[in-house]
């Protein structure tokens, strides 16, 4: 099943016009600077806003095309708004309440109380809205959303309203409706750090139109998009934890392309884990290098060289099929004589864990 999506409409001076086919299944991130359209087109998908040249099908259901239009309250949705937009009049349960009214009981597919217990939410239901902290309000707002029982949930920049601490603590609870609800996830952010958190499909847009659509590890790494030629640019791994080294306090960690190691992280083992890894924090050698302090050397293979500037360059290897960055001097990858194709080594200085 898969969510069709096609739009081409102008908004004043600005055009949205994107063709798109989104998986329909777990986070899809619809990423770029503010003012490339993403909430534009988020608002055409769940039809708050009607363009007549759309067109919008989710599997079989036909919201969209030049005779048929779904009204936003028939199409089985939930939508989360940057700002949690409660009712300041009704109570936290109250505010989940309200939604059930349009579902049906034999629709409900989600009950209350799960929504609840996915946000942990249980200890704010008597209170008024006016005394929840920013991130509190928005996972009551995103556990509204789920009280309709949707089959398809919308996020415009979810994390945008609050601060630096408030998001960090939201992250944890969209990462578990990631793994443990089945609907698929509609994710709108220009922030990379959330991108790189939460998604597994990227589309990349600019100007209103989609640059680059696809898996997250392969657009973060393509030397074509401005992902990877970030100055901040990293690349994504998904990774097991294989087990502890209690003397030294380390965690082993498997992936795809080999193993890497990192300080002590209290995660049971055989626990997937998300990592980042910064194109800065990786270094090339012709050699396996002895006699040196960093852990994590894997053999790779070059795939692509891009010149950033006068004095640097970002390559992108492979770790097996696994996609890594290395941003080093221009003057390196000319004395190294880095080329496609050639076997290296790469040092990988350091690892964060997103999850």
């Amino acid at each position: 099943m898969s969510i069709h999506a096609r739009f081409r409409f102008h908004l004043d001076d600005f055009l949205l016009d994107v063709d798109l086919d989104l998986p329909a299944r777990g986070i899809t991130s619809l990423f770029g600077p503010s003012g490339c359209g993403k909430t534009s087109l988020l608002r055409a998908i769940a039809g708050l806003d009607r363009h007549d040249d759309g067109y919008l099908k989710f599997g079989e259901l036909l919201w969209q095309d030049a005779e048929t239009f779904v009204p936003p309250h028939r199409r089985p949705i939930g939508y989360v708004f940057q700002e949690a937009s409660l009712f300041e009049h009704l109570s936290v349960r109250g505010n989940l309440e309200y939604g059930l009214r349009r579902v049906p009981e034999s629709e409900r597919t989600l009950s209350l109380e799960r929504a609840i217990a996915l946000l942990g939410i249980a200890p704010l239901l008597p209170r008024a809205p006016i005394t929840l902290s920013g991130g509190e309000r928005q996972r009551v707002a995103i556990a509204r959303a789920l009280a309709v029982s949707p089959r398809l949930l919308l996020m415009d920049e979810p994390l945008a309203a609050v601060d630096v601490q408030r998001r960090q603590e939201i992250l944890p609870w969209l990462e578990a409706l990631h793994r443990e609800l089945d609907i698929p996830v509609i994710h709108v952010s220009h922030a990379p750090e959330e991108v790189a958190r939460l998604a597994d499909h990227l589309v990349q847009m600019r100007t209103g139109r989609v640059l680059a659509t696809g898996d997250l590890h392969d657009l973060f790494t393509r030397l074509d998009l401005p992902l990877a030629l970030d100055t901040d640019a990293t690349s994504v791994i998904e990774a097991k934890v294989d087990g502890h080294d209690e003397e030294y306090r380390l965690t082993h960690l498997d992936f795809a392309g080999g193993q890497l190691t990192m300080a002590r992280q209290s995660i049971a083992v055989g626990s997937p884990v998300r990592l980042r890894i910064a194109a800065r924090d990786v270094s090339l050698t012709l050699r396996r290098q002895s006699g040196t302090s960093i852990l994590n050397i894997l053999p790779v293979t070059v795939d692509e060289i891009s010149l950033d500037d006068d004095a640097q360059v970002t390559i992108r290897v492979l770790a097996q099929d696994v996609p890594l960055l290395a941003r080093i001097t221009r003057k390196s990858a000319l004395e190294l004589g880095l080329q496609p194709g050639l076997e290296v080594f790469a040092q990988v200085k350091g690892i964060a864990l997103l999850n």
